[in-house]
């Protein structure tokens, strides 16, 4: 991120009424305007945490992020430039019905408007930009999506400083606070199913998140780094049930292994391999990548790839 701009995040909150596709929009107080939910970062958080703790603030919707749908820039009235990051959310009926918000002196009104109000109703161009991005992905047949998330161990002791077995060796301290810091990212994306190596530094990592959601580990020699180098790994079975699953799901295993699991994402959902598969799983310690899938055609493809880089 450059020092210099203003970065904030948000979403196209989107839910099925009586079988029609309606999209939230907010009416600010202050701006009279009408817009999409949004916020500046607050500092240590990245931009999905904000996404996700916007939304809510704004609109007392909790929300999942799915597949993004864009970047609008602007300049704001002291010449810095303001750029937003969006991805489009499913609001269930649940998350509406506990919704407490009441009108404030930030949001005077939420309404639910089809797709062709939304593009004449909303106030601003940039917004309008998004609007019709999410709506190419509504007319390719993937609206709803999920996530698998391709995470790399945090750092661990070197092979030099450590005499056991390899796949006991631990976490550094700097990589215990990457696996803390990278937590609420992953959470972000409604994260359902934690899979790990079976290895000490992959468990670790995964440890934060599975404390916060309030879920097992599936831990597994398939993902494993010893597995994979004797030739017994079985990574297609692993990422095929995933992807059958279409729940959202981590992936955490070692840097030898991850090409192969990307290889096997491209494999079982019908994706052309090329440059992009490879830079995806080109991932430093506590670096990941979502691959987002459609939710209801796993097998159409990759619909596309986020990368996010290591935090301490």
């Amino acid at each position: 991120m450059s020092d210099k701009a203003v970065y904030a995040a948000g979403a196209l909150v989107w839910r099925i009424v009586e079988g029609k596709l309606r999209i939230l929009v907010i009416h600010r107080t202050k701006y009279a305007d009408v817009t999409l939910p949004k916020g500046k970062v607050d500092p240590g958080e990245t931009l999905p945490e904000t996404a996700v703790r916007e939304i809510f603030e704004e609109t007392g919707i909790r929300v999942s992020l799915g597949a993004p749908v864009g970047v609008s820039h602007y300049r704001l009235p002291s010449r810095r430039q303001k750029i937003v990051h969006y991805w489009a959310a499913h609001a269930s009926d649940q998350a509406i019905r506990r919704s407490a918000f009441v009108p404030n002196k930030e949001v005077a009104g939420l309404e639910w408007v089809s797709p062709k109000r939304a593009l004449t109703y909303l106030s601003y161009p940039v917004d309008v930009e998004i609007v019709e991005n999410f709506l190419r992905l509504e007319g390719d047949g993937v609206r709803e999506t999920f996530p698998l998330i391709v995470l790399r161990h945090a750092k661990a002791l070197s092979r030099s400083e450590w005499s056991d077995a390899d796949a006991a060796r631990p976490l550094t301290a700097r990589g215990t606070r990457q696996a803390q810091a990278i937590s609420g990212t992953l959470a972000s994306f409604g994260v359902r199913r934690l899979v790990s190596s079976s290895a000490i530094r992959c468990v670790t990592t995964v440890v934060p998140l599975a404390t916060a959601l309030g879920r097992d580990i599936i831990r597994t020699d398939d993902l494993s780094q010893d597995s994979f180098e004797a030739g017994t790994a079985d990574i297609r079975g692993v990422v095929g049930k995933r992807v059958r699953s279409r729940k959202a799901a981590v992936l955490c295993s070692h840097r030898p292994v991850i090409p192969t699991i990307m290889r096997e994402l491209a494999l079982a959902t019908g994706t052309i391999e090329g440059q992009y598969l490879s830079d995806a799983a080109t991932l430093e310690p506590s670096a990941f990548s979502v691959v987002h899938l459609s939710a209801t055609h796993p097998g159409a493809g990759i619909v596309t790839i986020e990368t996010y880089d290591a935090r301490d």
